[in-house]
């Protein structure tokens, strides 16, 4: 039997300890390393190369969505198993279009962790039983909803990072010695991300960032700069 290499990456530790000791009763599951920032996951993922990583969204200095792009992007061969509390539609679409394998609610990963590595090592999909059925019901809806929505904004991997940042409240020099950049640099990125998203001043750029699921909107604050 093949033996499963895995990345826990939570901010929490007693979620990762919860998870070591499910994984820990299956005999092919090896746990190779945990992170507690998305940034750490992209860094430890890089380093051993798991076959899995299970992903918590809400995680600091680089959310999960793009803790999953970058690891996918290093790490092709890897599969990332979102690991949430949040199951709307929101969440769910940004994790899929990172390139997660499998979606988990918290609530029940207990019962659907396991079930989900096998299933993504193999090449299949996996969803929570509320997701995957709220999933199926929208790829048979129409698509006219969607054809006269806007397109949302695109923003580049450095200005995605530079908002989370600023979003937690990281001052322009302390994004610069974050992401190895010239205070210069951050501040072209910062004014690019309020031109592209139309947003001037920093609180307004918390409340999108909370709204659309970068940081965790219980902790949003106003930071200063």
């Amino acid at each position: 039997m093949t033996n499963i290499t895995v990345l826990l990456v939570d901010d929490h530790t007693i979620v990762r300890q919860g998870l070591r000791a499910l994984l820990g009763a299956e005999r092919n599951i090896n746990i190779v390393g945990e992170a507690q920032t998305g940034r750490e996951a992209v860094d430890l993922a890089a380093q051993h190369h798991p076959m899995v990583v299970i992903m918590d969204l809400a995680m600091p200095r680089l959310n999960g969505s793009e803790a999953t792009r970058q690891i996918l992007k290093s790490v092709p061969n890897t599969k990332v198993i979102v690991l949430s509390t949040y199951g709307d539609d929101e969440h769910v679409q940004q994790a899929l279009a990172a390139g997660a394998a499998a979606y988990l609610l918290k609530q029940t990963a207990a019962e659907d962790v396991v079930a989900a590595i096998h299933e993504v090592v193999k090449g299949d999909a996996y969803f929570s039983p509320p997701i995957a059925k709220r999933l199926r019901e929208q790829t048979m809806r129409t698509e006219a909803e969607a054809d006269g929505a806007r397109p949302d904004v695109e923003l580049t991997q450095r200005e995605a990072e530079v908002l989370q940042l600023i979003a937690e409240g990281f001052a322009n020099k302390q994004i610069a010695a974050e992401l190895n950049l010239s205070v210069k640099t951050v501040e072209k990125h910062r004014q690019q991300v309020m031109q592209k998203l139309d947003i001037h001043n920093i609180a307004g750029l918390v409340r999108h960032a909370a709204a659309k699921g970068i940081i965790e909107s219980n902790v949003a604050g106003v930071p200063g700069n």
